[in-house]
């Protein structure tokens, strides 16, 4: 070859080493969510819920160029834990969709180059396409689903210098948990039990907080404790509604590795062998709060959390400023007198729904409080709801009245604020009467 074309080849790759190099500088500052989804998960009243997810689309395009029906979204669901791990596929019903920024905040005016898709959820059966948690019968646990979903572009989009056509986006990026990501996570080991847990602090000042306890119930053992968060609304107690009556307040929520009715002879046979790594939990993390105030401890729990929260202010009385055991399972023939003489030194609200079929109240919630107030209890509440029904007016069967859940599910009227009594004449709520205690 003569030297003039040994230049040029020379040059010829000497560019196109250059052009691959900024090649692969640029495909490296490619933002991280091109064509992937994240998903939104908000914890309702019958758990956690898929209620959107935010794409990327492949250009910014203007506010207004995208709708409900611009794409449609298919999702398959599955629970490693089983044989045949399959539990359903369908297409979710958009509700609203919107350009927004990376976070899912809508944008109101210019461009964006996401979307956030909104669906519909419900209570029912045939909307459990959004929920993000199975309860397995087998074990009776619940844990979260694996899910793949597929968004599909079926309008063109229009933007000022093109059309977009034919998007499909199918990489899960992350997740969002609502409320749920506010809580830090932690185990903790007392002889030769640990327990898992997660909680929630206040903003650091100078003042003191209270602490609110919440025992999960059956279906949340384990050791992955955003499961007793999300699993029935714990959370909860972390919104701004409910801190108020606070004055911002600590939240623990211990997790038992199987149930807290496990007893030392039997299953809620009035004992637990969880109860004294539990109490230890709470005393160590008191003490690593010194900001906790020790005469504004509360401890509640659900169900099976429920029963733990009985044995707590049976063996500790008064360690607690009060108590709220809901649809509570110790069963009142196992409680001596002796045992309500102590429990009536802890002021406690009672919630349950008389058709409960998984603890009927007439066995364990009705006499219990009967007894309390014979022996003197001075300051005994009983909520008792004839069933459990919606109370955000959003779920309603055709005929316009609220949709019902099992009767077990009263922790539903707790999380919402919805027990009342009237006290010194005055109308309080549940999460009022707990922060004046």
């Amino acid at each position: 070859m003569n030297k003039p074309g040994k230049r040029l080849l020379i040059l010829l790759l000497s560019f196109a080493s250059v052009l691959s190099f900024s090649t692969i500088i640029s495909a490296k500052e490619e933002p991280a969510l091109k064509n992937k989804y994240r998903t939104v998960i908000e914890i309702k009243d019958w758990g956690a819920v898929i209620t959107k997810v935010i794409i990327e689309l492949d250009k910014p395009v203007p506010v207004n160029s995208i709708s409900k029906d611009t794409f449609e979204v298919f999702v398959s669901k599955s629970d490693k834990r089983l044989a045949d791990p399959f539990l359903q596929a369908g297409y979710r019903t958009v509700t609203k969709a919107f350009v927004s920024d990376q976070d899912g905040n809508r944008k109101k005016n210019g461009s964006g180059k996401y979307a956030v898709l909104e669906m519909g959820i419900g209570p029912k059966p045939d909307n459990s396409l959004g929920n993000a948690l199975n309860y397995q019968i087998s074990t009776g646990y619940n844990d979260w689903v694996d899910y793949q979903y597929t968004i599909t572009q079926v309008k063109d989009i229009q933007t000022h210098a093109c059309t977009l056509s034919g998007i499909v986006i199918n990489q899960l990026a992350g997740e969002i948990k609502e409320l749920v990501d506010d809580f830090s996570t932690g185990t903790f080991t007392y002889q030769d039990q640990t327990l898992t847990y997660a909680d929630f602090a206040p903003k650091k000042d100078k003042a003191d907080h209270p602490l609110i306890v919440w025992l999960h119930g059956a279906g949340e053992g384990g050791t992955d404790p955003t499961l007793p968060l999300s699993a029935n609304k714990a959370v909860s107690f972390a919104t701004d509604e409910t801190q108020a009556y606070f004055d911002e307040a600590y939240v623990l929520v211990p997790q038992t590795p199987t149930f807290w009715m496990d007893g030392e002879v039997g299953f809620a046979d009035g004992t637990s062998i969880y109860e004294e790594s539990l109490m230890a939990l709470i005393r160590d993390y008191v003490a690593k709060h010194p900001d906790i105030d020790p005469n504004r401890i509360y401890v509640g729990g659900a169900s099976n959390g429920g029963y733990m929260t009985m044995l707590l202010i049976r063996d500790y009385p008064r360690y607690f400023a009060a108590a709220f055991p809901v649809c509570e399972g110790l069963n009142d023939d196992l409680i001596s007198d002796d045992d309500i003489f102590n429990m009536i030194k802890t002021p406690t609200w009672f919630v349950a729904a008389a058709n409960d079929p998984i603890l009927p109240p007439a066995e364990n919630v009705i006499p219990t409080y009967e007894r309390m107030i014979q022996a003197g209890g001075q300051n005994i509440q009983l909520s008792l709801f004839d069933n459990v029904v919606d109370t955000s007016g959003l779920y309603n069967n055709p005929d316009g009245i609220p949709c019902e859940y099992n009767g077990h599910f009263s922790w539903t009227y707790l999380f919402n604020n919805v027990p009342k009594t009237t006290i010194t004449g005055k109308a309080t709520t549940i999460m009022e009467w707990l922060a004046n205690q």
